[in-house]
């Protein structure tokens, strides 16, 4: 009898001990990676080299209509770190979010902080282009990586012009940027097993400039500098994602991690990038925009397979904060859901929908509810059943003009809640003004004769003006 009497008295004194250890949560974002261009998309070309992913897509679920909130590179982070569509604060073009993420808004580590995690972000920021706007002004314990408008040098790491920061300090750095970003996480990682821990690693690569190691180019040879540089640069990530990963393992938190991995927006067809099967790149709000490789991994929690439903990256952060028992403020309003009921089966998908919006300047606009898909492109529109149609190749917008008709009223419902955007024009492209017709040169020519005549005609003699009496 005495055994249990101190077992219960253990379990009195000592609750954490035998209460639910929480998870570390690590938010893996490559940039401009194509769709096509990850071992675990079945229709990639065969020379991509990808196995660390490809062995998380195995020990993880793979989310095949996984989707960013933006179709450039700072929108979307704009929405991954809050939760909420980034057109909430404004921030509709790469300029506008690039410029700053509002510091009044609340980003993972303020969450996660209070809750006892250790928070660590590395690499891309581009939420704000100089140091006023530091992720180690926001809630970060430790920051490496850099500032500006999105791009940087992979192996100049010293310019004072473009310079690596630690934490609000320039550093200055040697080597291969993507191979620092993985060192740097997997340190974090070792130093901090004991847990828990938050780690947002935003690999610049694969984005322009396409530089990497010359021996890592040299093996691929695809008659194509830029595609072979792309490749190598994708296969040094999954490097240093392997070092991540190792980390865990060695560090015996492997089980308990909430691994996600994605990247900020589709790959650019402009720079060799490979969507197969979708239509369209980065800077479209076509499925190879906004459609990307999407992975979760939590190995005590969930079982490794395929999720077909549509998630989006605005549902990281609610899953992750449930994932840490952290409860939403009530204040809080989430665009994103938590997954973990959807992806652990206690619950069944429902019908969701999902917007994107670039503002009047840049011209492009989408709705996806259900199958069925909007694309607007200027004064373009683009009708598709996305069931039977996933490259958007089968126009229906003429056929079925009550489902145009029905989409656009649900933007235009979502859309008069968003802010309208901080810097110039309006929220879509058909609430602009109408620019000025362009006049033809016959107009041309009769407003000229009409300038001409009214120069030929005798000037009027003025009335004078009757005396006053």
């Amino acid at each position: 009898m005495k055994l249990p009497i101190l077992l219960l008295t253990l379990f009195a004194l000592c609750p954490p001990l035998f209460a639910e250890t929480k998870p570390n949560i690590i938010v893996v974002v490559a940039d401009d990676l194509g769709y096509a261009d990850v071992l675990f998309n079945p229709q990639h070309p065969k020379e991509v080299t990808t196995p660390h992913l490809d062995s998380l897509a195995k020990q993880g679920v793979i989310c095949r209509q996984g989707y960013v909130s933006g179709h450039v590179c700072s929108p979307t982070r704009a929405g991954l770190m809050t939760g909420r569509y980034q057109q909430r604060l404004g921030l509709y073009t790469g300029g506008e979010a690039g410029s700053g993420l509002p510091m009044s808004e609340t980003i993972f580590p303020q969450y996660l902080k209070p809750a006892g995690y250790a928070t660590a972000q590395f690499g891309k920021w581009h939420l704000g282009p100089d140091p006023a706007w530091s992720p180690a002004l926001r809630g970060f314990d430790e920051v490496f990586g850099f500032l500006g408008r999105g791009a940087h040098d992979y192996f100049k790491l010293d310019d004072p012009e473009d310079p690596i920061y630690r934490g609000t300090e320039v550093v200055k750095e040697k080597g291969y940027l993507t191979d620092r970003l993985g060192e740097e996480a997997a340190a974090f990682i070792t130093k901090h097993k004991a847990g828990p821990f938050f780690a947002y690693l935003a690999f610049n690569a694969v984005h322009a400039p396409l530089q990497a190691p010359e021996d890592e180019i040299a093996k691929f040879n695809m008659g194509n500098k830029d595609r072979d540089a792309r490749l190598a640069m994708g296969k040094r990530m999954d490097d240093a994602i392997g070092k991540v990963v190792t980390a865990l393992k060695d560090g015996g938190v492997w089980e308990n991690t909430l691994l996600f991995f994605i990247s900020d927006n589709g790959g650019p067809l402009a720079q060799s990038a490979d969507n197969t099967p979708l239509r369209g790149g980065k800077h479209t709000d076509y499925e190879g925009g906004v459609r990307v490789p999407f992975l979760i991994c939590w190995p005590a929690q969930l079982k490794a397979g395929e999720w077909q439903s549509p998630v989006s990256s605005l549902d990281i952060l609610p899953t992750a904060l449930a994932a840490a028992g952290i409860a939403t403020p009530a204040e809080t309003r989430f665009d994103g859901h938590n997954l973990l009921p959807l992806l652990k089966g206690e619950t069944q998908p429902q019908s969701r929908d999902f917007f994107w919006c670039s503002g009047s300047d840049e011209g492009w606009w989408a709705v996806r509810s259900g199958d069925w898909k909007l694309v607007g492109e200027k004064d373009k529109l683009g009708l598709f059943d996305l069931s039977k149609d996933v490259s958007e190749a089968n126009d229906l917008a003429k056929q079925m003009p009550e489902k145009v008709a029905e989409l656009t009223k649900l933007h235009d419902t979502w859309l008069a809640d968003m802010a309208k955007p901080v810097k110039a024009g309006e929220k879509r492209y058909d609430m602009a003004a109408p620019a000025a017709k362009k006049m033809t040169k016959e107009e041309k020519k009769k407003v000229r004769d009409m300038e001409r005549a009214k120069k030929r005609q005798p000037a009027t003699p003025e009335t004078p003006e009757a005396p006053k009496p």
